[in-house]
């Protein structure tokens, strides 16, 4: 069922939170809200996609607003801390804002770092979770296949559970994975799932040990169930650094995979410095509850969107309902 664009737009509240960190080059993340008839859904692809993949994220939006969430097999789920490209001593207090996490995804290959400022900053977070802490990098698809072996290298003392998306390219998720084997550091792939044509690619090409599904941009929580029981992949649920009701889309999602063995990338609402809800999914004692979120209307009037920005995700989501319309 396709709501049409004028129920969209009925209920549509597009807003600018700001960041405790810059995180993807962003100091502030924009987000369109609306209300069906199951409660509060979010659309937020970046800025910088196109429409054409920016529909699914509207599909995933419809999919949570308007139809009911599969059956749910638990109440909260795991998730790790996300250390942005920070310098070493601010580790300690990005990791402060994720009480009770055991897992970091730290991010490296961040243009303009180099190799040795992502090596300090995962020493940082090695000492700060002590060797029982896993500890997991992202590089975003940043590397080459030889700067990913290179990278690997230089990090394998910190014992990692694994490298997400090292490479941009399936082909080159390929050849990593071979090259590195004998280090036994599982390769997980993201970008090379959520904005490929085929999402199943990854697996058929044994590209990857692990996926990382994201709820917006896989379609929604019924598609993405659907790509994790044909990938026969251990799957990781993570965000895209989403509200609280983004999160929540997303913590419905992992409540429904029968086999959650990773702690999920659902955490991120902690490194937003303002949030929709006075009650954000925000980590305690390392989990998130799975549950609707509904704004607070006070919040919604105080991070609204420049004039500007609304009426440019307005036109956003009239041109990707008419795609998903077509």
């Amino acid at each position: 069922m396709l709501p049409s664009l004028d129920e969209l737009l009925g209920t549509a509240r597009v807003v600018s939170l700001p960041l405790v960190t810059r995180f993807r080059g962003l100091e502030s993340r924009e987000a369109l809200l609306l209300k069906g008839p199951h409660g509060w859904t979010e659309f937020s692809p970046f800025a910088e996609y196109d429409d054409a993949e920016s529909a699914a994220w509207l599909r995933a939006a419809i999919d949570f607003g308007w139809h009911e969430t599969p059956a749910l097999l638990r109440t909260s789920v795991p998730v790790n801390a996300t250390v942005p490209a920070v310098e070493p001593e601010a580790v300690a207090a990005v990791l402060a804002r994720f009480p009770g996490c055991r897992t970091a995804k730290v991010k490296v290959a961040d243009p303009g770092r180099t190799l040795a400022e992502d090596v300090a900053r995962v020493r940082a977070v090695r000492a700060a979770l002590g060797p029982e802490g896993r500890i997991r990098v992202d590089a975003n698809g940043l590397w080459n296949v030889d700067e990913a072996e290179h990278a690997m290298h230089a990090l394998a003392g910190f014992d990692l559970e694994y490298v997400e998306q090292p490479c941009a390219t399936v082909e080159e998720l390929a050849e990593i994975r071979v090259r590195t084997r004998y280090m036994g550091v599982p390769i997980a792939a993201d970008e090379s799932v959520r904005r490929a044509d085929d999402p199943l690619a990854v697996a058929r090409a044994n590209a990857a040990d692990i996926l990382v599904v994201k709820a917006q941009p896989l379609g929604g929580i019924r598609a993405a169930l659907s790509i994790t029981r044909e990938a026969g992949l251990p799957v990781v649920v993570s965000s895209a650094l989403d509200t609280s009701i983004g999160i929540s889309m997303g913590a419905h999602l992992a409540a429904a995979i029968p086999d959650l063995s990773f702690d999920c990338g659902l955490g991120t609402a902690a490194l937003l410095a303002a949030d929709v809800t006075n009650e954000p999914l925000i980590p305690v004692q390392g989990r998130v509850a799975v549950r609707r979120v509904t704004p607070d209307p006070a919040l919604l009037e105080r991070h609204a969107a420049a004039d500007d920005r609304r009426d440019w995700w307005l036109d956003r989501l009239a041109r990707t309902h008419a795609l998903l319309a077509g």
